[in-house]
Protein backbone atom coordinates (compact mmCIF):
# COMPACT_ATOMS: atom_id res chain seq x y z
CA UNK A 1 0.00 0.00 0.00
CA UNK A 2 1.29 3.43 -0.92
CA UNK A 3 1.86 5.58 1.86
CA UNK A 4 3.19 9.37 2.27
CA UNK A 5 5.44 10.81 4.68
CA UNK A 6 5.68 15.04 5.00
CA UNK A 7 9.51 15.82 4.90
CA UNK A 8 11.33 19.12 5.29
CA UNK A 9 14.88 19.74 4.12
CA UNK A 10 16.80 22.58 5.29
CA UNK A 11 19.90 24.36 4.48
CA UNK A 12 21.42 27.33 6.24
CA UNK A 13 24.67 28.91 6.73
CA UNK A 14 25.24 28.90 10.43
CA UNK A 15 24.36 32.17 12.06
CA UNK A 16 19.98 31.69 10.44
CA UNK A 17 17.11 29.17 11.56
CA UNK A 18 14.19 28.25 10.60
CA UNK A 19 11.18 29.98 12.50
CA UNK A 20 7.40 28.75 12.53
CA UNK A 21 7.84 26.58 8.90
CA UNK A 22 7.76 23.13 11.30
CA UNK A 23 4.25 24.37 12.41
CA UNK A 24 3.11 25.38 9.13
CA UNK A 25 4.30 22.57 7.18
CA UNK A 26 4.16 19.69 9.80
CA UNK A 27 6.95 17.54 8.58
CA UNK A 28 7.53 13.86 9.93
CA UNK A 29 11.16 14.12 9.05
CA UNK A 30 13.29 16.84 9.22
CA UNK A 31 16.71 17.34 7.67
CA UNK A 32 18.93 20.58 8.73
CA UNK A 33 22.23 21.20 7.12
CA UNK A 34 24.25 24.02 8.28
CA UNK A 35 27.50 24.88 6.65
CA UNK A 36 30.41 27.23 8.45
CA UNK A 37 29.87 25.55 12.02
CA UNK A 38 31.28 28.19 13.77
CA UNK A 39 31.40 31.19 11.47
CA UNK A 40 34.44 32.61 9.68
CA UNK A 41 36.30 32.84 13.50
CA UNK A 42 35.51 29.29 14.41
CA UNK A 43 38.75 28.93 16.58
CA UNK A 44 37.24 31.51 19.14
CA UNK A 45 33.14 30.43 18.69
CA UNK A 46 33.31 26.29 18.07
CA UNK A 47 32.95 25.68 21.88
CA UNK A 48 29.17 27.46 21.59
CA UNK A 49 28.10 25.03 18.33
CA UNK A 50 27.27 22.33 20.94
CA UNK A 51 24.86 24.73 22.71
CA UNK A 52 23.64 25.68 19.71
CA UNK A 53 22.35 23.00 18.38
CA UNK A 54 20.92 21.96 21.73
CA UNK A 55 18.83 25.32 21.85
CA UNK A 56 17.24 23.71 18.44
CA UNK A 57 16.88 19.87 20.27
CA UNK A 58 15.19 21.92 22.89
CA UNK A 59 12.79 24.20 20.80
CA UNK A 60 9.12 24.12 21.51
CA UNK A 61 9.05 23.21 17.71
CA UNK A 62 11.08 20.07 18.02
CA UNK A 63 8.82 18.33 21.29
CA UNK A 64 6.79 16.08 19.36
CA UNK A 65 9.76 14.37 17.27
CA UNK A 66 11.14 11.63 19.72
CA UNK A 67 14.12 10.67 17.68
CA UNK A 68 17.19 12.53 16.36
CA UNK A 69 20.34 12.13 14.63
CA UNK A 70 23.09 14.84 14.57
CA UNK A 71 26.35 14.83 13.17
CA UNK A 72 28.60 18.22 13.93
CA UNK A 73 31.87 18.36 12.70
CA UNK A 74 34.03 20.91 14.99
CA UNK A 75 37.69 19.18 14.95
CA UNK A 76 39.45 23.00 13.38
CA UNK A 77 42.65 21.20 14.92
CA UNK A 78 42.35 18.27 11.79
CA UNK A 79 43.13 20.57 9.11
CA UNK A 80 43.54 17.83 6.24
CA UNK A 81 39.69 16.90 7.44
CA UNK A 82 38.15 19.59 8.70
CA UNK A 83 34.75 20.37 7.08
CA UNK A 84 32.70 22.66 9.60
CA UNK A 85 29.32 20.77 8.76
CA UNK A 86 26.54 20.12 10.83
CA UNK A 87 23.32 17.75 9.99
CA UNK A 88 20.48 17.22 12.01
CA UNK A 89 17.97 14.92 12.03
CA UNK A 90 14.68 15.05 13.44
CA UNK A 91 11.87 12.24 13.57
CA UNK A 92 8.48 12.70 14.38
CA UNK A 93 6.45 10.40 16.67
CA UNK A 94 4.18 9.78 14.67
CA UNK A 95 6.89 8.48 11.62
CA UNK A 96 7.33 4.58 12.99
CA UNK A 97 9.12 2.68 10.06
CA UNK A 98 12.66 4.35 9.82
CA UNK A 99 16.15 3.20 9.71
CA UNK A 100 19.47 4.49 9.51
CA UNK A 101 22.17 3.07 7.54
CA UNK A 102 25.62 1.74 8.81
CA UNK A 103 28.17 2.17 5.83
CA UNK A 104 29.96 -0.97 7.64
CA UNK A 105 26.90 -3.45 8.05
CA UNK A 106 23.38 -2.63 7.27
CA UNK A 107 20.10 -0.36 7.78
CA UNK A 108 19.31 -0.44 11.90
CA UNK A 109 16.15 1.02 13.25
CA UNK A 110 16.49 4.46 14.61
CA UNK A 111 15.87 4.90 18.59
CA UNK A 112 16.69 7.59 20.78
CA UNK A 113 18.90 10.53 20.46
CA UNK A 114 22.29 9.95 18.62
CA UNK A 115 24.41 12.89 19.06
CA UNK A 116 28.14 13.08 17.82
CA UNK A 117 29.53 16.94 18.09
CA UNK A 118 33.92 16.88 17.62
CA UNK A 119 35.37 14.58 15.42
CA UNK A 120 33.31 12.26 12.79
CA UNK A 121 36.64 9.55 12.75
CA UNK A 122 35.02 6.44 13.31
CA UNK A 123 31.15 7.35 12.93
CA UNK A 124 29.61 4.50 11.17
CA UNK A 125 26.25 6.05 9.98
CA UNK A 126 27.89 9.40 8.44
CA UNK A 127 30.27 9.22 5.43
CA UNK A 128 32.13 12.83 5.47
CA UNK A 129 34.97 13.80 3.53
CA UNK A 130 36.64 17.14 2.36
CA UNK A 131 37.57 18.08 -0.74
CA UNK A 132 40.98 16.83 -2.30
CA UNK A 133 43.36 20.12 -2.69
CA UNK A 134 43.66 19.50 -6.47
CA UNK A 135 40.12 21.05 -6.53
CA UNK A 136 40.94 24.34 -5.05
CA UNK A 137 44.55 25.54 -6.16
CA UNK A 138 43.80 28.59 -5.82
CA UNK A 139 42.80 28.90 -2.20
CA UNK A 140 45.47 28.18 0.76
CA UNK A 141 43.31 26.47 2.59
CA UNK A 142 39.70 25.75 2.27
CA UNK A 143 37.02 23.44 5.21
CA UNK A 144 34.95 22.38 1.86
CA UNK A 145 33.37 18.93 1.48
CA UNK A 146 30.26 16.91 2.16
CA UNK A 147 28.86 15.04 4.31
CA UNK A 148 26.14 11.92 3.53
CA UNK A 149 23.83 10.11 5.36
CA UNK A 150 21.52 7.02 4.68
CA UNK A 151 17.81 6.35 5.22
CA UNK A 152 14.88 3.87 5.00
CA UNK A 153 11.48 5.53 5.75
CA UNK A 154 8.83 3.18 4.59
CA UNK A 155 10.74 0.68 2.48
CA UNK A 156 11.83 4.21 0.33
CA UNK A 157 15.78 4.42 0.70
CA UNK A 158 17.56 7.83 0.23
CA UNK A 159 20.62 9.66 0.67
CA UNK A 160 20.76 13.12 2.12
CA UNK A 161 23.90 14.82 1.14
CA UNK A 162 25.13 18.34 3.32
CA UNK A 163 27.71 19.83 0.72
CA UNK A 164 29.78 23.08 0.67
CA UNK A 165 31.47 24.18 -2.02
CA UNK A 166 34.31 27.08 -3.27
CA UNK A 167 33.38 30.36 -3.29
CA UNK A 168 34.47 33.18 -5.42
CA UNK A 169 37.82 34.72 -3.57
CA UNK A 170 38.11 37.53 -6.08
CA UNK A 171 35.33 39.55 -8.10
CA UNK A 172 37.99 40.82 -10.65
CA UNK A 173 39.03 37.26 -10.82
CA UNK A 174 35.57 36.05 -11.29
CA UNK A 175 35.12 38.85 -14.47
CA UNK A 176 38.27 37.88 -16.13
CA UNK A 177 36.14 34.54 -18.23
CA UNK A 178 33.24 32.97 -18.72
CA UNK A 179 32.86 30.66 -17.02
CA UNK A 180 35.11 31.72 -14.20
CA UNK A 181 38.09 29.73 -12.88
CA UNK A 182 35.93 29.31 -9.33
CA UNK A 183 33.01 28.22 -11.27
CA UNK A 184 35.60 25.38 -13.21
CA UNK A 185 36.66 24.40 -9.24
CA UNK A 186 33.11 24.03 -8.04
CA UNK A 187 31.94 21.93 -11.45
CA UNK A 188 35.13 19.37 -10.80
CA UNK A 189 33.90 18.90 -6.89
CA UNK A 190 30.41 18.80 -7.34
CA UNK A 191 31.07 16.10 -10.29
CA UNK A 192 33.22 14.07 -7.94
CA UNK A 193 30.28 13.95 -5.28
CA UNK A 194 27.62 13.26 -7.97
CA UNK A 195 29.72 10.33 -9.30
CA UNK A 196 30.96 8.96 -6.13
CA UNK A 197 26.88 8.92 -4.99
CA UNK A 198 26.36 6.31 -8.24
CA UNK A 199 29.43 4.25 -7.35
CA UNK A 200 30.36 3.83 -3.57
CA UNK A 201 27.90 1.71 -2.06
CA UNK A 202 24.77 0.67 -3.91
CA UNK A 203 23.62 4.10 -5.66
CA UNK A 204 20.32 5.17 -4.15
CA UNK A 205 17.96 8.37 -4.50
CA UNK A 206 19.31 11.21 -3.44
CA UNK A 207 19.40 14.70 -2.07
CA UNK A 208 21.90 16.93 -2.55
CA UNK A 209 21.42 20.28 -0.53
CA UNK A 210 24.08 22.92 0.81
CA UNK A 211 26.24 26.01 0.02
CA UNK A 212 26.45 25.13 -3.58
CA UNK A 213 28.10 29.20 -3.93
CA UNK A 214 27.11 28.99 -7.11
CA UNK A 215 27.57 32.59 -9.11
CA UNK A 216 25.65 33.95 -11.58
CA UNK A 217 27.86 33.99 -15.17
CA UNK A 218 29.83 37.41 -13.87
CA UNK A 219 31.53 38.12 -16.91
CA UNK A 220 28.19 38.03 -19.14
CA UNK A 221 25.84 39.99 -16.58
CA UNK A 222 27.95 42.75 -16.25
CA UNK A 223 28.24 43.04 -19.71
CA UNK A 224 24.21 43.18 -20.07
CA UNK A 225 24.28 45.60 -16.91
CA UNK A 226 26.91 47.92 -18.29
CA UNK A 227 26.03 47.98 -22.36
CA UNK A 228 25.61 51.46 -22.25
CA UNK A 229 28.30 52.33 -19.76
CA UNK A 230 32.14 53.28 -20.22
CA UNK A 231 34.92 51.39 -18.10
CA UNK A 232 37.38 52.99 -16.20
CA UNK A 233 40.46 51.01 -14.48
CA UNK A 234 42.49 51.64 -11.55
CA UNK A 235 45.70 49.83 -11.62
CA UNK A 236 48.16 49.66 -8.71
CA UNK A 237 51.58 51.78 -8.99
CA UNK A 238 53.70 48.73 -8.10
CA UNK A 239 52.90 46.32 -10.97
CA UNK A 240 50.20 47.45 -12.97
CA UNK A 241 47.96 44.88 -11.66
CA UNK A 242 43.94 46.14 -11.58
CA UNK A 243 42.37 46.53 -8.33
CA UNK A 244 39.54 48.49 -9.21
CA UNK A 245 36.78 48.64 -12.32
CA UNK A 246 33.90 51.15 -12.94
CA UNK A 247 31.11 51.34 -14.96
CA UNK A 248 30.43 55.23 -16.08
CA UNK A 249 27.00 55.93 -17.58
CA UNK A 250 27.54 57.83 -20.63
CA UNK A 251 24.09 60.06 -20.76
CA UNK A 252 23.79 60.55 -16.79
CA UNK A 253 26.98 63.22 -16.23
CA UNK A 254 29.27 60.30 -16.08
CA UNK A 255 27.76 58.97 -12.83
CA UNK A 256 28.70 55.93 -11.58
CA UNK A 257 27.03 53.08 -12.35
CA UNK A 258 28.65 49.74 -11.32
CA UNK A 259 32.27 49.23 -9.15
CA UNK A 260 34.01 46.52 -8.85
CA UNK A 261 36.85 44.90 -6.68
CA UNK A 262 38.07 42.28 -5.45
CA UNK A 263 35.74 42.41 -2.42
CA UNK A 264 33.25 45.51 -3.86
CA UNK A 265 30.51 44.60 -6.31
CA UNK A 266 28.52 47.86 -5.49
CA UNK A 267 25.46 48.38 -8.31
CA UNK A 268 23.50 51.44 -7.92
CA UNK A 269 19.98 49.83 -9.63
CA UNK A 270 19.92 47.11 -6.52
CA UNK A 271 16.07 46.47 -7.67
CA UNK A 272 16.99 44.68 -10.55
CA UNK A 273 18.07 41.80 -8.03
CA UNK A 274 14.61 42.06 -6.60
CA UNK A 275 11.89 42.22 -9.07
CA UNK A 276 10.50 39.59 -9.40
CA UNK A 277 12.79 37.53 -7.50
CA UNK A 278 15.36 38.31 -10.15
CA UNK A 279 13.46 36.06 -12.51
CA UNK A 280 15.22 37.98 -15.60
CA UNK A 281 18.48 36.57 -14.25
CA UNK A 282 17.93 33.21 -13.90
CA UNK A 283 19.38 32.71 -17.47
CA UNK A 284 22.96 33.96 -15.87
CA UNK A 285 22.51 31.36 -13.10
CA UNK A 286 24.20 28.33 -15.44
CA UNK A 287 26.38 26.44 -12.96
CA UNK A 288 23.97 23.42 -12.65
CA UNK A 289 23.39 23.05 -16.17
CA UNK A 290 25.97 20.37 -17.04
CA UNK A 291 24.69 18.25 -14.19
CA UNK A 292 20.90 18.18 -15.45
CA UNK A 293 21.46 14.69 -16.81
CA UNK A 294 21.75 13.70 -13.20
CA UNK A 295 19.95 15.88 -10.94
CA UNK A 296 16.56 18.33 -10.88
CA UNK A 297 15.74 21.54 -8.88
CA UNK A 298 12.31 22.94 -8.23
CA UNK A 299 11.53 25.97 -10.32
CA UNK A 300 13.06 29.11 -7.90
CA UNK A 301 11.24 31.46 -6.95
CA UNK A 302 13.01 33.33 -4.21
CA UNK A 303 15.62 36.54 -4.78
CA UNK A 304 19.13 36.06 -4.96
CA UNK A 305 21.66 36.90 -2.09
CA UNK A 306 23.73 37.65 -0.55
CA UNK A 307 21.72 40.19 2.15
CA UNK A 308 23.14 42.85 4.59
CA UNK A 309 23.95 42.16 8.09
CA UNK A 310 21.90 45.30 9.24
CA UNK A 311 18.96 44.10 11.00
CA UNK A 312 17.27 47.48 10.31
CA UNK A 313 17.56 46.07 6.31
CA UNK A 314 16.64 43.09 6.04
CA UNK A 315 15.81 43.00 2.15
CA UNK A 316 19.00 45.34 1.21
CA UNK A 317 21.86 43.97 -0.41
CA UNK A 318 25.22 43.85 0.98
CA UNK A 319 27.64 45.03 -1.57
CA UNK A 320 30.52 42.24 -0.78
CA UNK A 321 29.77 40.61 -4.03
CA UNK A 322 27.01 40.07 -6.71
CA UNK A 323 23.82 38.43 -5.90
CA UNK A 324 23.67 34.73 -6.62
CA UNK A 325 21.47 31.87 -5.48
CA UNK A 326 23.58 30.28 -3.77
CA UNK A 327 21.98 27.47 -1.15
CA UNK A 328 20.03 25.10 -3.10
CA UNK A 329 18.31 21.63 -3.23
CA UNK A 330 19.16 19.33 -5.44
CA UNK A 331 17.70 15.83 -6.02
CA UNK A 332 18.42 12.95 -8.34
CA UNK A 333 15.98 12.23 -10.69
CA UNK A 334 14.95 9.30 -9.05
CA UNK A 335 13.95 11.25 -6.10
CA UNK A 336 12.76 13.62 -8.12
CA UNK A 337 9.98 10.85 -8.71
CA UNK A 338 9.10 9.83 -5.58
CA UNK A 339 8.10 13.54 -4.39
CA UNK A 340 4.29 13.52 -4.64
CA UNK A 341 2.77 16.34 -6.63
CA UNK A 342 -0.57 16.38 -4.92
CA UNK A 343 -2.23 19.82 -4.55
CA UNK A 344 -5.48 19.35 -2.75
CA UNK A 345 -5.76 19.92 1.38
CA UNK A 346 -3.28 22.66 0.83
CA UNK A 347 -0.54 19.93 0.42
CA UNK A 348 1.81 20.44 -2.69
CA UNK A 349 5.43 20.87 -2.99
CA UNK A 350 7.33 24.01 -1.59
CA UNK A 351 10.95 25.61 -2.43
CA UNK A 352 11.18 28.62 -1.10
CA UNK A 353 13.71 30.68 1.61
CA UNK A 354 12.52 31.41 5.61
CA UNK A 355 12.34 35.06 6.89
CA UNK A 356 12.21 37.07 3.82
CA UNK A 357 11.79 40.16 6.05
CA UNK A 358 13.99 39.11 8.92
CA UNK A 359 17.84 39.80 9.07
CA UNK A 360 19.47 36.21 9.65
CA UNK A 361 23.06 37.37 8.31
CA UNK A 362 23.88 37.47 4.75
CA UNK A 363 22.29 34.36 3.54
CA UNK A 364 18.56 33.34 4.36
CA UNK A 365 17.99 29.05 4.88
CA UNK A 366 16.79 27.29 1.86
CA UNK A 367 13.74 24.96 2.09
CA UNK A 368 11.71 21.90 -0.03
CA UNK A 369 8.90 20.84 1.66
CA UNK A 370 7.38 17.43 0.07
CA UNK A 371 5.14 14.57 0.54
CA UNK A 372 7.11 11.49 0.11
CA UNK A 373 5.83 8.78 -1.83
CA UNK A 374 6.77 5.56 0.23
CA UNK A 375 5.03 1.80 0.57
CA UNK A 376 4.65 -0.16 3.68
CA UNK A 377 5.11 -3.15 1.85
Amino acid sequence: METFTNVLLVTANVGSLFNNTVRKYKPQFIALHFQEVGGKDYMVNMDKAESFFSNIESSEEMKEFDRTCIYVDTQFQAEDSFTALGSMYFIHKTLKNIYHYDFNKDFKAVVGQTKYVGSLDGVATVEKEKFPKNFWPDFKWSRKGYMRTRWLIHNRGLDLVNIHLFHDASNLIALNSSPSIYSANRKNALKYVINLLDSRYTAMPFFLFGDFNFRLDTRTLVQFLTIEADVVKDVKDSNYEVERITFEERDNDRQMLLQIEEKLFEYVHQAVFREDNGRALLKYDKEVTPFLDAVREEDITFPPYPYSEDHHKPRQYMNTRCPAWCDRILMSPTANDFINRRDYDGEGVFYNTIGPNVCMGDHKPVFLSFSLKTNNH
